[in-house]
């Protein structure tokens, strides 16, 4: 959302058929499908026409990592959300194309407070509507067990804690 909010052209990729409909509604402009697609780089590079530009794994998972990674064209930037834990903690990273295409790697815990009055001129202006993105309303009681399940979780959106 704050992707084409500032002009992306956003791609989303995911193996829900549900959550890539969700994600055309919010304004992405194309979807994969990677469950059905058998090279997801290979996809993303045909409809950008050699590549994203900037590309965020924000499940964080070594096989989404590494299609982040290997889909950027010549410069392009990946951005590193998700978390990856445990056995999933050393990813493969395609480090021959990191080198060749002159790639950037950024991992990411979240916003700068300084980019803060950015993003809210744009709650200001109906630019992000934060509120679409809301799936379930859930007690404080419900919030331990619904982060407990994030790594298996198929909820459309995300859960706001509303009853204390």
């Amino acid at each position: 959302m704050i992707a084409t909010a500032l002009g992306a052209n956003v791609i989303a990729i995911d193996i829900s058929t549900e959550k890539l409909a969700f994600a055309r509604e919010i304004g992405a402009v194309a979807v994969i499908n990677g469950r059905e697609t058998q090279d997801v780089a290979g996809a993303v590079e045909e409809i950008t026409r050699g590549g994203a530009h900037v590309s965020i794994d924000a499940l964080g998972s070594p096989v989404t990592c590494f299609n982040s990674i290997k889909n950027l064209r010549r410069r392009g930037r990946h951005v590193q959300v998700g978390l990856m834990l445990g056995d999933q903690a050393t990813p493969q990273i395609p480090m021959a194309q990191v080198i060749s295409r002159e790639l950037e790697i950024y991992g990411s815990h979240g916003m700068q407070a300084w980019r803060y009055e950015a993003m809210l001129a744009m709650l200001d202006t109906g630019k992000l509507e934060p509120q679409r993105l809301i799936g379930r309303h859930i007690s404080l009681e419900e919030a331990v067990p619904a982060l407990m399940a994030m790594d298996t979780a198929t909820d459309l959106g995300i859960s706001v804690i509303t009853r204390f």
